[in-house]
């Protein structure tokens, strides 16, 4: 066997189940995309800001459906540290590389469970006067929500498990599966919070 296929092994041995296929991923981002480029219809200058890391997967398939013109930015954000559950203390990673002012931006998210991140992110943006500012998260946890967060487009409402896969983590892996799976408890039982 090997190096590469041990590794495969190793991380499917991770998984309890798949929740959603690739499939289904690949469907829904359609319908999403039909439905941004139906809403920007007329408005010039989209910008999908990608809140990294785990956003990465999703903005790169959403990217590609949309076919109106439009420009890509990165933030890097983090409220987890090493844990499976979000801090509530959110830092800048890293920032932008253009200003937004006057821009219609929809920020792009793999996961929304508590809100703080989003609260945070959302209050910082609107500080730099875009003409629009919109949230699409392709996975929705709204049992986990401490904080009320207007979401524009949603992939999947989600139960309270941990998720990996599709560009979302566990200790920086597992993000190249092409379909978002539930974790084993006994694989992150030993982390807090």
């Amino acid at each position: 066997m090997s190096q590469v296929e041990k590794i495969m092994r190793d991380i499917y041995a991770d998984i309890d189940y798949v929740l959603i296929d690739e499939d289904k991923l690949q469907v829904r981002l359609q319908e999403l995309a039909d439905r941004i480029e139906a809403d920007y219809e007329g408005k010039d200058d989209l910008l999908l800001l990608c809140v990294l890391k785990g956003g990465y997967t999703v903005l790169s398939d959403l990217s590609r459906k949309i076919k109106r013109p439009h420009a890509v930015d990165f933030m890097g954000v983090s409220s987890y540290g090493g844990a499976t559950k979000s801090s509530g203390e959110v830092q800048i990673l890293m920032d932008l590389k253009s200003p937004i002012a006057g821009r219609h931006v929809l920020i792009v998210e793999d996961i929304i469970d508590s809100g703080h991140t989003l609260n945070y992110l959302r209050r910082t943006l609107l500080a730099r006067n875009p003409a629009s500012l919109e949230i699409f998260t392709l996975l929705n946890k709204p049992s986990r929500r401490e904080i009320d967060i207007s979401i524009k487009y949603t992939g999947f409402d989600i139960p309270d498990e941990f998720v990996c896969g599709y560009g979302l983590d566990f200790d920086e892996i597992y993000r190249n599966l092409p379909f978002i799976a539930v974790m084993k408890p006994e694989v992150f039982a030993h982390l807090k919070g």
